[in-house]
């Protein structure tokens, strides 16, 4: 029986991008019934909404999509669409793997980490003051009296929850999937050293959680800025990281820099009941319609979303399929060359489809 699966184009260069994946997730051979869905700028055209309730609801009943960049419309809906996805399904891990690939320009070789970020809280929960409104004045005369502790009237503010919950939570994610795919290693990544009742209780809660795999999974913590020079200076010390909302969106970034850059940075936010699966760069709108953007991502992140499905043999093949085009450096984009101006480097389309062959001359 085919899977049915949510397909989000996205907006500027997301379709050309989603459409290779789908293309390359196809030639596996696993059955899937795309169901189109929309949000962003296109859905604004099409349903005058940014993110309309039918897209949530397509996620909703599938339990699993997979979503091209987006734009945010600026000045009005939502601070970012892709986190009121989030948050409306509580897509509560956002797992971004790093993963050196032969080729792919880089100061770095054989680096192959997993960054696993909470999703609902922190510092991405929303919860803002503007400066000057009432409401904001009276926050910051409670919080003066609660905290005997001064702030400048002209400030705005910005909340950072962190619960038992959610750190729990996140953190079994963390270990689940390291015993899973047969990792060694978590690290727990916070700022606990100052933020002792929120980062302290993530951490806290963490050690918790660590004695449940004593035995089963190495363990160990590091402080955020520390992990940034750890992970420029040793990467090869780490395997999967676990961080709150804002240091797993950062370090994510940095370890995605590691290997290559964004272009090859996939994504997937998941939850108890759903499954989002996307590429980590933007939509990036001035290359809309040229075919000329690497896919790298987005079917490294269909990579992600067969191996969550249960269709493991199928998520190694399109892998392994994307490794050898990526070590020949024929079939790859401008970007993937080492001149950017090389007049043989090939478009999205031809990328996908140097893929696919590679996928059907290995069946």
């Amino acid at each position: 029986m085919a899977y049915k699966i949510t397909l989000i184009p996205g907006d500027g260069m997301g379709p050309e991008v989603c459409e290779a994946a789908r293309r390359c997730v196809d030639a596996t051979g696993v059955e899937i019934e795309w169901e189109e869905a929309y949000a962003g700028e296109v859905a604004k055209q099409k349903f005058d909404e940014i993110l309309p309730e039918k897209t949530l609801d397509s996620i909703r009943k599938n339990k699993v999509a997979l979503k091209g960049p987006i734009i945010t419309p600026i000045g009005e809906g939502f601070r970012s669409v892709n986190v009121a996805i989030r948050q409306s399904l509580d897509l509560y891990a956002c797992l971004r793997p790093a993963k050196s690939y032969p080729a792919v320009r880089s100061n770095y070789k054989d680096i192959d980490l997993v960054i696993v970020r909470e999703n609902s809280e922190d510092l991405y929960a929303g919860i803002e003051f503007q400066q000057g409104k009432p409401e904001t004045k009276e926050i910051i005369k409670q919080i003066e009296k609660a905290t005997q502790k001064k702030i400048r009237p002209d400030s705005g503010i910005s909340i950072k929850p962190i619960s038992e919950f959610a750190s729990k939570r996140i953190v079994k994610f963390a270990f689940e999937y390291a015993l899973k795919h047969k990792r060694k290693k978590v690290t727990v990544v916070h700022k606990a050293n100052i933020m002792k009742f929120s980062d302290g209780l993530f951490m806290r809660s963490a050690r918790d959680i660590a004695k449940d795999y004593a035995g089963k999974m190495d363990y160990d913590e590091a402080i955020v800025d520390n992990m940034a020079m750890q992970l420029v200076q040793k990467p090869h010390n780490y395997d999967v990281l676990v961080l709150p909302n804002l240091y797993g969106d950062i370090i994510s970034d940095l370890c995605a820099g590691l290997v290559g850059g964004l272009g090859v940075a996939p994504g997937a936010n998941i939850g108890e009941k759903a499954a989002v699966f996307e590429a980590v760069h933007g939509a990036a709108p001035k290359y809309k319609g040229l075919n000329k953007v690497n896919p790298t991502a987005m079917i490294l992140s269909a990579v992600l979303m067969l191996d969550y499905i249960g269709e493991e043999k199928a998520a190694r093949r399109l892998d392994e399929a994307v490794k050898t085009v990526l070590a020949e450096g024929k079939s790859v984009t401008y970007d993937l060359k080492p001149n950017r101006d090389d007049p043989t480097a090939v478009g999205t389309k031809e990328m996908a489809g140097a893929v696919i062959a590679k996928l059907k001359s290995k069946v």
